[in-house]
């Protein structure tokens, strides 16, 4: 009988754009893969997939049912592992797994980045810490992408049996990676502009934490400074429009472009000068990993997955996402100087070597290496494990 692994989160999405590499590993070592989530996309290296309503709001009744749902597929499939991501996704599934996770199976939390952080409005810390923090006893490896997550969860005491902390999912550095002049300059003409555009570029949702005004608002006050300025905004999302009109109210509307969701983030990055992140929460943010291995400078909005990523005047600019001012002089500073565009984006580089989705992997196939032996000694609920 094969062993099983099941792999939960909100939304099957997730998966793709994260964890086929590990379901493909768990294929090759002879397990059975299971994905439960929201959603009907396939999904390579999955033996059985379960289509769960669950939904991003707590409060959402659909979640009970998720949680029925839950428990009884992991009563039934007596699964080895679990490894559970996603806010509620980590929430139903360690719940759902309280009586399985008594008997064989072992349960992993990815934590992408803890809703209550430094500088996170009150109700996050009164409705997400104790959470958090309550079905810690519930989990065997609770994995942290950032520092502050890492330090947060011993500080507090969080009961995991074993806290620890890996270098976010990984960035593939045979996709993303520098391109020189004439490389650049035929993208651009691909994508339809000139050599001597300065292109600023973020990939992501168009919602309220992305905060993609702010940046909109800082173009505008450069605007006649640098003619030849462009602001490519990939993605989707309900602020769409609200940006779109706010660019005409400025009067901007042919200096951003709306890229809509996109397939070829590699090459949109290959041909831009700098990107911009202007987000006010995040866990540790994949486009910004993207940016850097591309040989990127990032000017971006102080949060703690960009404060970790980024070093103030060595790979690029972090600052407040209060001083709309400051951000456009340091767009301006870049767009002056070629060199320390190269110089910046060269140390962002270097730097993502640790983040290298090869490295990352090996980090998190140790983990489930340690839970796929038969037999664990260690006594249940003990706690004292933290790894870097």
């Amino acid at each position: 009988m094969h062993k099983k692994v099941l792999f939960c989160a909100t939304v099957d999405i997730h998966f793709r754009a994260f964890h086929l590499p590990y379901m493909k590993w768990f294929k090759e070592q002879g397990w059975e893969v299971h994905v439960a989530a929201s959603g009907d996309i396939e999904l390579p290296f999955v033996d059985k997939k379960y289509d769960i309503p669950i939904q991003r709001s707590p409060f959402n009744k659909l979640n009970l049912k998720a949680y029925k749902e839950l428990k009884k597929i992991i009563d039934h499939n007596q699964y080895k592992i679990i490894h559970c991501h996603t806010p509620m996704g980590g929430v139903l599934t360690r719940l759902a797994a309280r009586k399985a996770r008594n008997a064989v199976t072992k349960v992993i939390y990815t934590a992408h980045g803890f809703h209550f952080c430094k500088g996170a409005p009150i109700i996050n810390w009164a409705l997400y810490y104790p959470i958090e923090k309550f079905l810690s006893h519930y989990t065997d490896c609770l994995i942290t992408i950032n520092q502050e997550d890492y330090h947060r969860a011993l500080r507090h005491r969080f009961k995991a049996r074993l806290i620890k902390h890996i270098h976010g999912v990984g960035v593939n550095t045979d996709i993303f990676y520098p391109v020189g002049p004439f490389h650049k300059s035929v993208l651009r003409a691909e994508q339809g502009y000139k050599p001597e555009d300065f292109l600023m570029f973020y990939a992501a949702e168009f919602n309220k934490n992305k905060n993609q005004q702010f940046l909109i608002k800082a173009l505008a006050l450069i605007k006649d400074k640098v003619p030849q300025i462009k602001l490519l905004l990939a993605g989707d999302g309900p602020l769409l429009e609200d940006c779109k009109k706010l660019t005409m109210n400025l009067g901007i509307e042919e200096k951003v472009h709306f890229l809509g969701f996109r397939n070829d983030i590699e090459a949109l990055l290959k041909m831009s000068d700098i990107a911009v992140a202007s987000s006010f929460r995040e866990g540790l943010p994949v486009n910004v990993m993207e940016a850097m291995a591309c040989g990127l400078p990032v000017i971006a909005t102080i949060n703690r997955g960009h404060s970790e990523l980024i070093q103030d005047g060595k790979n690029g600019y972090i600052l407040s996402h209060k001083n709309s001012q400051l951000f456009a002089l340091r767009l301006l500073e870049m767009y002056q100087s070629k060199e320390l565009c190269g110089k910046m984006g060269l140390v962002g580089q270097s730097k993502m070597k640790n983040y290298s989705l090869s490295g990352v992997s090996s980090e998190v196939i140790e983990v489930y290496s340690e839970y796929m032996m038969e037999e664990v000694n260690e006594p249940e609920g003990k706690h004292n494990r933290a790894y870097i």
